[in-house]
This record gives C-alpha cells, sequence and structure tokens, in this order.
C-alpha cells in the first residue's frame, strides 16, 4: 500500500497538495508520482496502439471468386505421386551392382545419367524435375545432396560428408559408357 505524501504537511488538504512539490516528489491524482504517471500512460497508450496494430492483421478480406490460394491450397490441387516406402528402405541397403542392375532394368532414362563415385551411384540433371521424377529416384533409394546439387545413392555404404569432392578422391564412371565399349 502507497504511504500519506501529506503525513508531512499537516495543513493542507489533498486537493492542494496536488499543487505542493514536496523534497523531491510532486504528486499528481490519486498520490501517484509523475514518473509512474507517465509510464502507466504510455504504456497504456502502447498496448492500445499495439492492439489496433493486431486487429488489422487479423482482418482478412476473403473473395470467393478469387483463384489465389496460399501454398497449401495449391498443393492439395496437385496430388503428389506416392512413395513406397518399404521399397525404398530395401533398395538403400542395395550395393553397386545391383542398384545398377535395377536401374537398367526398370529406369533407362536414369541409367544414361547414372555415375558411379566410389561405391555411390550419382544422378545429376541439368535444371529442377518434376515430382514424378524426385518420386522415382526416391523410391529407388536416392536421397538430395544439396551442396552438390545431385541425386545420391549410398548402395548400403553409409559415410560421413566430406568437403572435397569425392570424384577426386575415388574412381568415377559411368557405367552406360563402359557398357558400350
Amino acid at each position: 500500500m502507497f504511504s500519506n505524501p501529506f503525513a508531512s504537511v499537516p495543513s493542507l488538504s489533498p486537493s492542494l497538495a496536488c499543487c505542493h512539490r514536496g523534497p523531491g516528489v510532486a504528486t499528481f491524482r490519486g498520490f501517484l508520482p509523475l514518473a509512474a504517471l507517465f509510464r502507466r500512460l504510455f504504456r497504456e497508450g502502447r498496448e492500445a496502439e499495439n492492439a489496433q496494430r493486431k486487429k488489422k492483421i487479423m482482418k482478412t478480406n476473403t473473395n470467393s471468386d478469387s483463384r489465389l490460394q496460399n501454398r497449401t491450397a495449391q498443393r492439395m490441387e496437385t496430388q503428389l505421386p506416392r512413395i513406397n516406402f518399404a521399397r525404398r528402405h530395401r533398395n538403400r541397403g542395395l550395393p553397386t551392382e545391383s542398384l545398377l542392375n535395377l536401374i537398367r532394368r526398370e529406369a533407362p532414362e536414369f541409367w544414361e545419367l547414372a555415375q558411379v563415385v566410389g561405391k555411390w551411384v550419382w544422378i545429376q540433371f541439368e535444371g529442377r524435375q518434376p515430382s514424378q521424377i524426385t518420386a522415382a529416384l526416391s523410391e529407388f533409394g536416392f536421397h538430395w545432396n544439396n551442396r552438390r546439387q545431385v541425386w545420391q545413392h549410398p548402395c548400403g555404404t553409409f559415410t560421413s560428408s566430406s568437403n572435397q569432392d569425392p570424384r577426386r578422391k575415388y574412381r568415377s564412371y559411368f557405367p552406360a559408357d563402359a557398357n558400350l565399349v
């Protein structure tokens, strides 16, 4: 509870005490020091301003005729191809030769692009691929390496990442070119 600032000034009434400049304390309205009053005023002003800002943000004008949609709604229209994750898991453990035979038999378009780097198989495209191709690569057990911009298959040999280019460290060749000779 607040102490009475007028205890030291018995001759003044509370209405006149608001103008009294006592020993370092100026009071106003209900015995609040001016600094506390200003803090309260400015805080309330910012809270009201923030509340108005929140209201503006929360208002949405929906137009049912508009064909513009958010990203989630856009994705829902185009159904992504399904991936058989059991097959993906099985294919991740295949050795290099078995994976190359599987790709040659089931996806000849990937066979032409496949590059063997050490024991891993890499597939690299010029641009971005459609979702059907990424789903097929994923089902074969490939994963995307963002740093090298290639699809990679570990062929059962899981290693940690390296800063150097594996093509310089390990033997690298294209199996489609090797079969032509």
